[in-house]
């Protein structure tokens, strides 16, 4: 085959990574009909067979599990490719990511006043998307928390923001003025993949050298809410991120006694100089701190 068509190589690719059809079919907006005929025809131009369909379920062939980590390059190489191309034929574009809490849009409404010409854009990142949205360049520019994996960006801290113990409301600690760490030296907190992200969180060693009691491990943020609730765990959170909107059946107290959240503008190595990343890191130099999303609702 000389050709390969992306779009069959991203239909396989998400059944590769649901193993079900159906719900592959809802992630790319298909019906199922249609994706089944779009893997087979892959199927065909390659030769092999990608997917073995049984009474357990759709399970990847050995010659699928062996394409799998080639196709996610080849799309992932392509979208940059596509990224480079556009940020090269529009210098005047901008994509901002954003996290849960952090209000920016006083430093993108600045960037806009500097440059009316630019086309200026803000994108949110759910919990995990750092730092394959910059790596991927779906994102310029990111506005967010550490910590996260560095490697191959350009990081600097913007500000501080303090950390909340997060709870169910019936919890014996529900409605103190503050908590310190070690009111909770005996409460499992939720685990999570990231070694560095769980040893910051879960603050694991405590200050005493003991381990931190293990809670749930979780991978999403409603699953960690969920356990939380449900009283199997309390948890650390930025302030930010529960300002408002906070589940009825959650509750927060500030914790005393733990180092501060480092809200960081991050970009790729090499490309902070670009004349609008640039303009927006002095844009949020001026305008980004807590006050911006930590105030009161009340009123």
């Amino acid at each position: 085959m000389t050709d390969m068509d992306l779009r069959l190589v991203r239909c396989f690719t998400v059944v590769a990574e649901e193993l079900h059809f159906g719900r592959a079919a809802a992630v790319l907006h298909l019906a199922q009909p249609s994706l089944s005929r779009h893997v087979r025809r892959l199927e065909g131009e390659l030769g092999v067979r990608l997917f073995d369909r049984t009474a357990q379920g759709t399970q990847l062939t050995e010659a699928g599990r062996a394409f799998l980590p080639r196709a996610q390059e080849l799309l992932r190489s392509a979208e940059e490719a596509t990224a480079v191309a556009r940020a090269v034929g529009r210098p005047s574009r901008i994509v901002i990511g954003f996290m849960t809490g952090l209000i920016i849009t006083p430093a993108v409404r600045a960037l806009r006043a500097r440059h009316p010409e630019a086309d200026v854009h803000s994108r949110f990142l759910g919990w995990g998307e750092l730092p394959s949205a910059l790596l991927e360049h779906r994102v310029d520019v990111v506005v967010g928390r550490l910590p996260f994996a560095t490697e191959g960006l350009s990081v600097s801290v913007l500000c501080e923001e303090p950390r909340m113990l997060l709870m169910p409301v019936g919890h014996r600690l529900a409605g103190k003025e503050y908590v310190s760490i070690d009111d909770i030296a005996d409460e499992p907190v939720p685990r999570f993949p990231d070694e560095e992200f769980n040893a910051f969180w879960r603050v694991d060693p405590r200050p005493d050298g003991r381990p931190a009691p293990d809670g749930p491990f979780v991978r999403e943020l409603e699953d960690k809410l969920e356990a939380i609730a449900a009283g199997e765990a309390v948890a650390m959170v930025p302030a930010g991120a529960v300002r408002k909107g906070l589940r009825l059946d959650l509750t927060t107290v500030p914790i005393e006694g733990v180092a501060p959240v480092p809200v960081v503008l991050a970009a790729r190595a090499g490309e902070e100089t670009r004349p609008l990343l640039a303009d927006f890191r002095a844009c949020a130099e001026e305008h980004l701190h807590p006050d911006n999303w930590l105030a009161t609702d009340a009123g």
